[in-house]
């Protein structure tokens, strides 16, 4: 089995970055790895623009979102530094599913750990996939989480809950 030393998790702060980042951390400590949340925060301006004219409304909401981002960040780290000691968090600008993938892999990850929102039908053919595109690109094992089992009625079970068992 491949040794897995660096662990990526990508975090988007929504509703379960709690669940996702315990999840993570739990791994990364059965596992003995280090572990590094990662915030990528699209830019706006880059989509809005016209022909070569970029709002300046859309950069100052740009660097807002950005620094709005880095305290998530910072906080994320804090909280969980008590049961991962040594993680990090790390904020990126860009496409996120792009972002992500070429981030793992200028690091050399072992392995990504990330959440699913879940989307389906028309919201998933309309909006995409991150995890999907990112599952389908990195060149590290992706391991999903879905932090909605059980909301949605039904349950999904996996060898991966042995590995958490304490020791």
């Amino acid at each position: 089995m491949q040794n897995i030393q660096e662990i990526i998790v990508p975090v988007d702060f929504h509703q379960h970055t709690e669940d996702l980042a315990a999840f993570a951390i739990g791994i990364a400590n059965k596992l003995e790895a280090k572990l590094t949340f990662l915030n990528v925060s699209r830019i706006m301006a880059e989509g809005a623009s016209y022909s070569d004219v970029v709002p300046t409304s859309f950069a100052v909401v740009d660097e807002e979102l950005f620094g709005y981002a880095q305290k998530k960040m910072t906080n994320l780290v804090e909280k969980s530094k008590s049961t991962c000691p040594g993680c990090t968090g790390v904020v990126l600008r860009g496409e996120v599913a792009d972002a992500i993938v070429d981030y793992a892999s200028d690091k050399n990850s072992d392995m990504i750990i990330m959440a699913t929102h879940g989307a389906q039908g028309i919201e998933k053919i309309l909006l995409g996939s991150v995890a999907e595109r990112v599952l389908k690109r990195a060149s590290c094992p992706v391991l999903i989480f879905n932090p909605y089992k059980g909301e949605r009625g039904y349950q999904i079970s996996s060898p991966i809950n042995e590995i958490l068992q304490p020791v």
